[in-house]
């Protein structure tokens, strides 16, 4: 565990670096989850389109993973039920879980996470997006936050 991590999060403030890799002060207002997600407690998150979620890890899970080595993907066509393992990431540290927010099929995955799945740490909210599951009953996703209920979750609130 890294002791400054704790100190670092309690600060409550987000840095975001630019492309220029100069660091800028955003002040406390700026919001490191994408508002319009859902995010599960298993550090996951959701975005809906109709009935489609298009699921990844959040920017927190992968810097607790780390470095990002492989992801095994489900079978596009697959059935799965709320809970069940859907896919499976691997980093030089540990083998994390992703866990299908609701029942329905898988209808797409991200393929280009086999040859690249490093892409989850490097754009855990857009590129490295895992699947879409077509969901069968969107009232399952009622257990989900939103990005700030998610945001106070892992600062521990």
């Amino acid at each position: 565990m890294d002791p400054y991590k704790g100190a670092w999060l309690s600060t409550q403030r987000r840095l975001i670096i630019d492309l220029n890799c100069q660091v800028q002060d955003k002040g406390e207002e700026a919001m490191a989850y994408p508002a319009d997600y859902r995010y599960t407690k298993d550090h996951q998150w959701i975005q809906l389109q109709g009935n489609r979620a298009r699921i990844g890890l959040t920017d927190h899970a992968q810097a607790e993973l780390g470095d990002i080595v492989f992801a095994e993907l489900p079978a596009v066509g697959a059935s799965v039920q709320k809970g069940d393992n859907v896919a499976t990431v691997e980093s030089v540290k540990a083998v994390g879980d992703v866990f299908a927010p609701a029942a329905g099929t898988v209808v797409e995955v991200n393929d280009g996470l086999e040859s690249a799945p490093e892409t989850i740490n490097s754009s855990p909210h857009e590129g490295g997006w895992i699947l879409v599951l077509e969901i069968s009953d969107p009232a399952e996703l009622e257990d989900t936050l939103d990005a700030a209920g998610y945001e106070s979750f892992t600062a521990g609130g």
